[in-house]
């Protein structure tokens, strides 16, 4: 049974108060984070994941655990740049850390596809492979890798199946009761490629498929 909850407030965009956050404590899990937000994405991302990583050195914690992406050192994306440049700056630190790179949440497609749908149609890439994964799942997962030893290695989980971007849309729509046309359009250029290849994707991981998402998450 957890004990007492004790909440401080510190900020890694500009690291008042991470010392004295960090006193006495032995595992961090890092899940700050600010995508696509300009320069502050690279405050707290970047800048922020460093900030965080020396004062937990300070600190002598003795596990840091950052979740990141799955495919970011596979795919040129400007976001994923950022991400693989924190990885690098905690790899540098004193302190012992451990990633797991996570594929792509449920919950972030169903939004896609949710906003697709508002203009009337789903744009789908047949050739891209997907392997959304319940956030619940990949939760777990990180708990698991903070229960344990600083691994000093990056880790890859994703979801229990692999799906086209086609066939995740069809779902979709099956799931959500919704009528919309799938127009199968083609990502130009290496992003293209990449998300084709399969560079978003891992070997299986996880217990909750698409559609067991789709039908527990109805409303």
């Amino acid at each position: 049974m957890l004990g007492p909850v004790e909440w401080v407030v510190a900020d890694v965009a500009t690291g008042a108060g991470l010392d004295e956050a960090l006193t006495g404590v032995h595992t961090v899990m890092h899940l700050a984070a600010a995508p696509y937000r300009g320069r502050y994405t690279r405050q707290v991302d970047l800048e922020g994941t460093r900030r965080l990583a020396e004062a937990a050195a300070r600190a002598g914690v003795e596990h840091l655990v950052y979740p990141s992406i799955v495919g970011i050192d596979r795919v040129s994306w400007g976001y994923f740049r950022t991400k693989i440049a924190a990885e690098e700056a905690l790899a540098a630190s004193a302190v012992p850390w451990s990633v797991v790179r996570i594929t792509q949440f449920h919950d972030f497609v169903d939004r896609a596809f949710t906003a697709m749908a508002r203009l009337g149609v789903l744009v789908a890439d047949r050739g891209v492979r997907a392997q959304p994964v319940d956030p619940r799942d990949a939760a777990d997962r990180l708990v698991e890798q903070a229960g344990r030893p600083a691994t000093r290695a990056v880790e890859e989980f994703g979801g229990p199946e692999v799906l086209s971007f086609d066939e995740a849309a069809r779902c979709w729509l099956e799931e959500r009761g919704r009528r919309r046309p799938v127009l199968p359009l083609r990502i130009p250029g290496e992003l293209g490629r990449a998300f084709r290849a399969g560079e978003l994707t891992t070997r299986p991981g996880g217990r909750t498929t698409w559609r067991e998402f789709l039908r527990e998450n109805r409303g």
